[in-house]
């Protein structure tokens, strides 16, 4: 383990070199680069095992933990079990998965009951978050403008229900659902009232749907209290996948560049570290928190 992970720090620094980025100079005199974010870890790379991603991330040194819907089925009528669990781990539950909240099922009002039910269980948590996602991207083609002003309205209307109980909701952007390309965010934002749905911005599904996270990130600086810290690789010709989620330092994102700009406008939200899962069959979950730690810190970004 040792020696692959020296190994993958070394192909960092050397794609950061070829790169021609001049953040290691730019933060050579740093003590820490954004120093007043807090870093946590979402669970989903553990497929379900949120027990087991509790006691790994809090080892790994993570302040906060991402939890999904999943935990509801085993904690919705206990969820002073899982509060007790975090706090004695020491970890916060700085955002909430909530699932999809989607348009056209004939339905609203159950789709907006759902998430102010997650909404509960989180305050009850200690909580304040909750993501929303989509699955109503069709299936070809791309969204309609009254399919994007839709989901807006929706979740906008789900925001206003959370906030009456001290829940925020957030807009989770995401390759292939509504919201893939920034034309479309940016739809969907002027679609919802910013104190009801705040922008959790998902820096490699913003970059693979096309965008620039920095571009992002100083568009929407005043609507982001909270981000997904993620990379991607783009996959060889004739894979099943186009691109693969892969740990931080690992792909194609330029993240020296967004925290540089994260560092200038001063961030002090969450940054919640994300792999959807293990990249490569041979690694486990720790080993991969484990290379996205060693990348933030050589970065002089504090776990």
């Amino acid at each position: 383990m040792a020696s692959d992970l020296s190994r993958r720090k070394f192909i960092t620094s050397l794609g950061l070199a070829a790169g021609g980025l001049s953040f290691g100079s730019w933060s050579a005199n740093r003590a820490t680069i954004a120093p007043d974010m807090k870093l946590a870890y979402s669970a989903i790379t553990w497929g379900g095992n949120d027990v087991q991603a509790i006691k790994d991330i809090a080892g790994l040194g993570f302040k906060g933990i991402q939890l999904r819907s999943n935990v509801v089925k085993d904690f919705g009528t206990k969820p002073e079990e899982m509060r007790a669990l975090l706090e004695q781990h020491k970890l916060k539950l700085p955002m909430f998965s909530s699932g999809n909240a989607n348009i056209n099922t004939g339905n609203d009002a159950a789709v907006i009951e759902t998430h102010v039910s997650n909404a509960k269980f989180v305050k009850a948590l200690g909580g304040a978050n909750i993501q929303v996602t989509n699955s109503s991207r069709p299936k070809a083609g791309d969204p309609s403008t009254e399919d994007l002003v839709k989901y807006g309205k929706l979740i906008n209307e789900i925001g206003k229900r959370t906030q009456e109980i001290g829940v925020q909701t957030n807009y989770h952007n995401h390759m292939g659902q509504l919201g893939q390309t920034p034309e479309e965010v940016r739809i969907i934002l002027e679609n919802c009232d910013s104190k009801n749905v705040h922008f959790l911005l998902d820096i490699a599904h913003y970059f693979q749907g096309g965008g620039d996270p920095v571009t992002a990130l100083n568009s929407y600086k005043d609507r982001i209290h909270a981000l997904h810290l993620k990379d991607v690789r783009q996959n060889a010709a004739g894979e099943s996948k186009a691109y693969t989620f892969v740990e931080l330092g690992q792909g194609k994102v330029n993240l020296p560049a967004f925290f540089k700009a994260l560092d200038s406008i001063r961030f002090n939200g969450w940054g919640v570290v994300e792999l959807d899962a293990v990249p490569d069959k041979d690694k486990t979950p720790v080993q991969c928190g484990t290379i996205t730690k060693a990348y933030l810190e050589s970065l002089k970004i504090k776990v």
